[in-house]
């Protein structure tokens, strides 16, 4: 099994790997990654799905590829460059709503939202490293919150390292949570919400 391989790729993927480089965005989701979010997402028909750090839209794109029509996604990306390929490649979808904003604010504008999310990826540091907790009360029962970047990488920012091991501790000692430890692709943590 060559789990580096996936034969079946979202369609626009291509013109945002393109897109991504020449922006010179080097921070986008590996495929494994991509390949994860997409089967969780497909596990949530009708679901309500947030993407924090949108990116260029390579790890929006492979979420999108699994929900069904009944799906809805927000995803938030506080970097107008960036939001704007994303946008430009998948931008007709109907099912997704962009949002360019600061992270935390747009973290703390949900406060008082009803419906909780099915499936969190927080892929940047607000709603992981910074306000996770008002991250996790937006989460359903039974729903999913991903995170990424856990492992060691090059293109790390200043910071990232010495906050990875807290962030796991953290979310080890929380009773709410089931976790699924990956040292596999970024290095990933699945949780799922008791």
């Amino acid at each position: 099994m060559n789990d580096e391989f996936q034969a079946s790729r979202p369609p626009a993927l291509a013109a945002l790997e393109r897109d991504s480089l020449a922006a010179g965005f080097t921070m986008a989701s590996e495929p494994r990654t991509g390949a994860l979010l997409r089967s969780l997402a497909a596990s949530k028909p009708g679901g309500a799905l947030l993407e924090f750090g949108t990116g260029t839209g390579i790890s929006t794109a492979w979420i999108i590829d699994g929900m069904d029509s009944a799906a809805r996604l927000v995803t938030v990306e506080c970097e107008e460059s960036h939001a704007v390929i994303a946008r430009r490649h998948l931008g007709h979808d109907p099912r997704v709503s962009f949002n360019v904003d600061d992270g935390a604010e747009f973290i703390r504008s949900l406060g008082g939202r009803k419906r909780k999310f099915d499936m969190i990826f927080a892929d940047t540091w607000p709603g992981k490293f910074d306000h996770l907790e008002e991250a996790l009360k937006l989460l359903s029962q039974g729903g999913f919150y991903v995170i990424d970047d856990l492992l060691p990488q090059a293109s790390w920012p200043t910071g990232h390292a010495p906050r990875v091991p807290a962030l796991i501790a953290d979310l080890e000692r929380r009773s709410e949570l089931v976790l699924c430890k990956l040292a596999w692709s970024s290095g990933i943590v699945v949780a799922v919400r008791r």
